[in-house]
């Protein structure tokens, strides 16, 4: 940090987080878990074009060990969204691998992975390890059927292959499974079932089930979940009881029940234990031992950790330095818990926590950070009104450079950010690209708006038939609020987001002329198009969104940015992946056309082997900089620094 600032324009400050540092020597951390008190991960490398690859740190080791060399890939393509690739028990390792969709066999001696079922149309995720029948339980989803949506099920799968028949099915008969838990003597699974329209965190429901010596099913039960319910994440106890999470007060907590008598519930709150289950496998809660939970609740968007007594309910915190907190899962040793933590200055790690002393213990980082901390933004959570008087929530991000001050009254440029899902949320952990423009001079507005989780059910259900109406309202609400404030340039301001807040960010730059630019990636621009084109699992999200299809297809076309594109008024950047299976690419190219020949600046960028979501080093970095180059030439500023020039559609010569 100089002595003394150097006075620049906002978005003119040289930052010492590069490009290239969004991606060098950084790790995507996901999926953590035990076998015994082995620990395991996986690491996502932008650096080989995203590959995850599953690590293993052995008790009492102080090197992690990679199974799955390249070119292995350790995901799952059930639900396109995937989670629950591998899995693994004393000592053997089962995980898909997403270039053929094929389950794969590592030996506990060791060795090459080996498959164990055959290529072909089968997909599957969510992996246990039935010891007592030795075989596999695995949710499979199957494209094998031409012209018809893909069948989902759970199946066995004997361990050694060859698999022929891609497995035996003992659960069937609804839309989606998902979940199965075996109890300790595997006399028993638990799963979970929701069928369309709903997706699981509108109704689920929780089941039992015996399994007979020839391990089939018998005498299934429902245990939770159901219309205005939600169930997720069962575990199973050495009673054969089940504790759970479900939705019955609006809010996701725990509960405990023997199948077939009412559930019971263990800390009631008004705070989320659990979060929305959009990937398989994820873990907001283990069991310690028969007494003892350890847990995650989330209150007003910050993740507290702590244990659960099963006798009397009474929830005791650890003081963990994590305020984001997924993947939690006890040791076999019963005194300490992997997870991933974060918090809003240090990177995202995976790391072991002792359940008596909260000591923590870190095994893998993110990345090594070594940024002074006076260029550090450091999020402040805010609460704004929206225009139906509910309140919102976000953080709030001030331009931040140890080496730069503004100008005596400039105000600064805002990028307000929608996060993806919509039924999803952003949160406070540390994120180096978003310190890549607070850094710049760019002040940030990250927005919970209404639909988000972890403020309870009530609030996700504000977005309720009123997708593209609640979410450009917060985000407009919460930018103004900021102007009325001191804190923007009401001539500055930018919406950017992914995915679902893409679709929030094409709608408020064609419904609204709040802002002044925005930032498209991989947005839905025709509803309609998504509804008819989009993959099973999401394929009847919109329907409690805007409303069934084709029934509501003049509300579809009411809030289709790319059919009022007569009212945009406001420049536009678009990225879009060639191979994404969620968002058709060809929803960005329509939109682009329709702003260009509107005359208004326009860019659009493909990418060739990208999917919903980029992956790739070299283009997860351009992007950073033709994002840059974008605003730099519609608001007059030249960035510090070499990096890439985006040819912009229509931009008026003066602002070259």
């Amino acid at each position: 940090m100089t002595q003394h600032p150097t006075v620049a324009p906002y978005g003119s400050w040289a930052s010492p987080i590069t490009t290239a540092m969004l991606t060098e020597a950084s790790i995507g951390l996901s999926s953590a878990g035990t076998d015994g008190n082995d620990l395991f991960w996986l690491e996502s490398r932008a650096s080989e074009g995203g590959r995850a690859t599953l690590l293993r740190l052995a008790a009492g080791s102080d090197t992690p060990v990679e199974l799955t060399p390249a070119p292995f890939n350790v995901r799952s393509r059930v639900h396109e969204y995937g989670g629950g690739a591998w899995t693994s028990a004393e000592g053997l390792v089962i995980f898909s691998n997403f270039a053929d969709n094929r389950l794969y066999r590592i030996d506990p001696d060791g060795g090459e992975p080996t498959p164990i079922t055959p290529e072909g149309a089968y997909r599957y995720a969510d992996l246990r390890i039935d010891a007592a029948h030795d075989r596999l339980v695995a949710v499979r989803e199957d494209h094998s059927l031409p012209d018809t949506e893909a069948v989902n099920t759970i199946v066995t799968l004997t361990l050694s292959g060859p698999n022929a028949d891609g497995g035996r099915i003992i659960v069937s008969g609804t839309d989606f499974v998902a979940a199965p838990r075996l109890n300790a003597t595997g006399t028993k699974l638990a799963w979970l079932s929701w069928d369309h329209p709903n997706m699981p965190w509108d109704a689920s429901e929780l089941w039992a089930a015996d399994i007979a010596a020839d391990g089939t099913l018998s005498d299934p039960t429902p245990v939770a979940g159901g219309a205005g319910d939600s169930a997720s994440e069962p575990h199973w106890l050495a009673d054969d009881s089940l504790v759970f999470i479900a939705e019955r007060t609006g809010w996701w907590n725990l509960y405990r029940a023997i199948p077939g008598e009412e559930p019971t519930a263990l800390h009631p709150a008004e705070a989320e234990f659990g979060v929305p289950q959009w990937v398989f496998g994820q873990s907001s809660f283990d069991v310690v031992n028969d007494t003892t939970l350890i847990v995650t609740s989330r209150k007003d968007g910050i993740v507290s950790l702590g244990t659960l007594d099963l006798t009397t309910g009474a929830l005791t915190s650890l003081d963990v330095p994590f305020t984001t907190i997924s993947d939690v899962h006890a040791l076999a040793n019963g005194t300490q818990a992997i997870l991933i933590g974060g918090n809003s200055t240090t990177p995202t790690a995976v790391a072991t926590v002792d359940l008596a002393s909260s000591e923590v213990a870190i095994v893998k980082r993110s990345r090594e950070a070594d940024i002074d901390p006076a260029s550090l933004s450091v999020p402040e959570s805010i609460t704004w009104t929206a225009p139906d008087g509910s309140p919102v929530y976000g953080f709030y991000y001030a331009p931040t450079n140890g080496d730069f001050v503004a100008p005596e009254g400039e105000l600064p440029p805002v990028i307000v950010e929608s996060h993806g899902g919509p039924t999803g949320s952003t949160s406070s952990s540390f994120s180096l690209a978003k310190q890549y423009w607070t850094s710049r001079g760019f002040a940030i507005l990250d927005v919970n708006y209404g639909g988000s989780t972890g403020y309870g059910r009530a609030y996700r259900e504000r977005l309720k038939d009123a997708w593209g109406i609640v979410d450009i309202d917060d985000c407009v609400s919460g930018v103004e609020h900021l102007v009325a404030i001191g804190k923007a340039d009401p001539q500055r301001l930018i919406i950017r987001g992914g995915s679902a807040g893409g679709y929030t960010t094409l709608a408020a730059l064609t419904f609204r002329d709040t802002f002044s630019a925005g930032t498209s990636y991989f947005g839905i621009g025709d509803l309609e198009a998504l509804a008819k084109e989009t993959h099973k699992f999401e394929s009847r999200y919109l329907d409690g969104l805007i409303g069934p299809y084709p029934e509501a297809i003049a509300t579809y076309h009411q809030r289709s940015p790319i059919h009022h594109t007569e009212r945009l008024s406001s420049a536009m950047l678009l990225f879009q992946g060639l191979d994404d299976k969620v968002v058709p690419p060809n929803q960005a190219q329509m939109m682009a056309d329709a702003v260009r020949e509107k005359g208004l600046p326009v860019a659009h960028v493909e990418y060739e082997g990208e999917g919903h979501g980029f992956r790739k080093a070299e283009n997860i970095q351009l992007t950073a900089e033709r994002e840059l180059s974008f605003y730099a030439q519609l608001f007059g500023f030249t960035p510090a620094g070499e990096s890439a020039t985006l040819a912009i559609d229509n931009l008026p010569s003066g602002q070259r």
